[in-house]
């Protein structure tokens, strides 16, 4: 879906021409006047996003933005990127894939940002991907982990961020596989892409005769008895779960009130202990989730370096907010983009932006550095697993990398914090 607001290629044949006829003019000086590249001043770069302030989707993921605009407070403090200040635009798109393609279009026509930088949301951000595409526009480190994002050819300014939701459920499958041996396997997922693709890596590893029972739920459910009652019926014992954090909270309180207590292994999206702890209570969480075993590829434990860094970033730049893997999420894409800037060149462009992400040689803050190419705009194919125990959860010391379908045990190689998290061009 395209933005009403102009046609995007008769925009660009008119640009085209524009400059042509511009390449023949000459400043008073006598120099050929250069077109500006958006978003970028001489002390500034501005780049926007949209996110769900509001909405269904605000709790939790509101945080992620307001961690991101914490770090570049932190960045901007130190100098910024090659002497520039970042600033980040974010709008409120409620979560609506329409008010998602009017507030992106406000963001490269009337604030002509220099690029989209974490949009957030699969059915929000899938409205302006071709928009993006037609306008040059680079769509950077996509929070979603769809795999649409990584298809260079169609879109190459396009480039995901997030484990891919096969990936973390291939991953979650044959850690059950190897750990849980002859349990009954089961699945509960959202009624979306996100489930759909959980299941498929899950399908990928297991088979699809081998799983026990699924199930799924719309995000506009407010219960969840009748699945949780036919998960339990089923005997299962392992529950793999793609769901948000609200969600997992409730899936796990309502097997407690059937005094039921099978293993939990979660994605990403919703395992987060400190937030699950703020859905269940303290004590109901550390009796109901020991042992819950989850994926992620970004630094959370409480020996990471980067963590100590993120908190104390949160707590100068961002008010002390409580601090979850959103925190983490937000500041780490936001030392992404500081990477890219910075290798993007003393002044940058919308086209060395990309080139810089496409060079290879960013490597994120993740348990294993990132492999951006010409050919990969994915975002981490590789994983751990973190369990949680006595109320901490941390990685346990299984790394899986997931390349179609095929799971590989590998080491961890975290990227090492160096110049006080700020890169340097």
């Amino acid at each position: 879906m395209r933005t009403p607001a102009k046609t995007s290629r008769s925009a660009a044949a008119l640009a085209a021409l524009a400059v042509l006829v511009l390449a023949g003019c000459t400043a008073p000086g006598g120099e050929e006047e250069a077109a500006a590249t958006p978003g970028v001043t001489a002390d500034t770069v501005t780049i926007g996003t949209h996110q769900p302030l509001s909405g269904p989707a605000a709790a939790g993921y509101s945080a992620v933005s307001a961690a991101t605009s914490a770090y570049f407070a932190y960045v901007n403090a130190g100098g910024g990127v090659n002497g520039r200040s970042i600033e980040y635009l974010v709008k409120d798109d409620a979560y609506e894939p329409q008010q998602t393609n009017e507030v992106v279009t406000e963001l490269v026509e009337d604030d002509e940002v220099l690029a989209i930088v974490n949009g957030l949301g699969t059915p929000t951000h899938s409205v302006v991907l071709d928009y993006l595409a037609d306008e040059g526009v680079p769509d950077l480190f996509i929070a979603s982990g769809s795999r649409v994002w990584n298809q260079p050819a169609l879109y190459p300014n396009a480039f995901g961020y997030n484990a891919e939701y096969t990936t973390e459920g291939a991953a979650l499958a044959q850690y059950a596989l190897e750990r849980e041996p002859g349990a009954k396997v089961c699945v509960l997922g959202q009624a979306d892409d996100y489930g759909e693709g959980l299941l498929e890596g899950v399908e990928a590893v297991l088979g699809g005769n081998e799983i026990t029972e699924i199930q799924t739920y719309a995000t506009s459910a407010t219960d969840l008895t009748v699945q949780m009652g036919v998960l339990k019926a089923a005997g299962c014992e392992v529950n793999i779960l793609g769901t948000i954090n609200g969600f997992t909270a409730l899936a796990v309180g309502t097997a407690a009130q059937m005094d039921w207590s099978p293993q939990w292994y979660v994605s990403s999206s919703g395992a987060d202990y400190p937030t699950l702890v703020g859905h269940l209570g303290e004590e109901a969480a550390a009796r109901l989730l020991e042992g819950m075993v989850c994926v992620n590829y970004l630094p959370f434990g409480p020996d990471s370096e980067w963590t100590a860094l993120f908190r104390q970033i949160n707590e100068e730049y961002n008010g002390g907010a409580p601090f979850t893997a959103n925190t983490v999420l937000g500041m780490s894409v936001g030392y992404l983009f500081a990477e890219a800037l910075a290798a993007a060149g003393e002044d940058p462009t919308r086209e060395s932006l990309i080139a810089a992400v496409e060079s290879g040689s960013l490597q994120g803050n993740g348990i294993v550095p990132l492999s951006f190419s010409e050919t990969n705009h994915g975002g981490y194919s590789t994983v751990g697993i973190m369990t949680v125990e006595d109320g901490v959860q941390d990685y346990n010391g299984t790394t899986y990398r997931v390349e179609v379908g095929q799971v590989t045990e590998v080491e961890a190689d975290p990227v090492p914090l160096v110049n006080g998290g700020i890169p340097a061009g």
